[in-house]
């Protein structure tokens, strides 16, 4: 069973090192690829200005910021939310070194000491798409996902947008949109069934759809430049045959 929190910040400017702080935390938690309702969504204050540019892309101002909780005040909770997950996470770099050094600031340890895996979406994209533009917002429009809400950018919102891509990118399922409460994990309780009492078919796959899988194969096989293991262990098995 794997649990996985996909992850965005908002911040007050480019520079962690430089004194910039994250002002909204919004994460989205999967269980088995699917989500569950279990999301976590916090605004901080600051303590200091956005700068102007940032302030264009977020739209948080100091009024509506001056009287939220400061980081370090909820760090232990953010910590144990994120503890023992994979983050999902676009352009990693950025958003792990704001909160490492938000961390840092609160006197506890880096991320990777608690939640050591994270994929960066940016990189996975990059690679399946060279050459392209690789963006949220690219990626939303290549795979269909509605981003027509996005006045400005918000962590949760792009948190969301990004579970969305990011399922699309690994293939594993068409779209998000499910209802959240039948998909909660029912964690320790386990159902075995006795299937020796079941006439189960054989369905072969017709002509129709063994071209479409091959041609499918043949997709994933060209965007990894031709790094598709499943190849590799067909070559090598036709060759041991012959």
């Amino acid at each position: 069973m794997t649990r996985q929190i996909v992850l965005d910040t908002e911040t007050t400017g480019l520079s962690a090192e430089n004194g910039d702080r994250i002002i909204e935390l919004g994460c989205v938690e999967l269980f088995n690829r699917k989500l569950t309702g279990n999301d976590l969504h916090i605004y901080f204050n600051p303590e200091r200005e956005s700068h102007e540019d940032a302030l264009k892309v977020h739209g948080l101002t100091t009024d509506f910021l001056r009287d939220k909780p400061k980081f370090a005040a909820l760090a232990n909770d953010v910590v144990e939310y994120l503890r023992g997950a994979e983050l999902i996470i676009h352009n990693a770099a950025f958003d792990v070194g704001f909160l490492n050094k938000e961390f840092e600031l609160a006197g506890l340890p880096p991320l990777r000491t608690f939640a050591p895996d994270v994929t960066d979406t940016l990189a996975m994209a990059k690679q399946v798409y060279p050459g392209k533009r690789n963006s949220l917002d690219a990626l939303c429009d290549r795979f269909g996902v509605d981003r027509s809400n996005r006045t400005f950018h918000g962590a949760k919102l792009d948190a969301q947008l990004l579970a969305d891509v990011y399922i699309n990118l690994t293939r594993g399922q068409d779209a998000l949109l499910i209802d959240v409460q039948s998909n909660e994990p029912t964690l320790g309780e386990i159902v075995l069934v006795d299937l020796r009492g079941f006439d189960l078919p054989v369905l072969m796959a017709g002509d129709g759809e063994l071209a479409a899988h091959e041609a499918l194969l043949a997709q994933l096989d060209k965007s990894s430049g031709g790094r598709t293991v499943f190849r590799k262990a067909d070559a090598a098995s036709q060759n041991a045959v012959a």
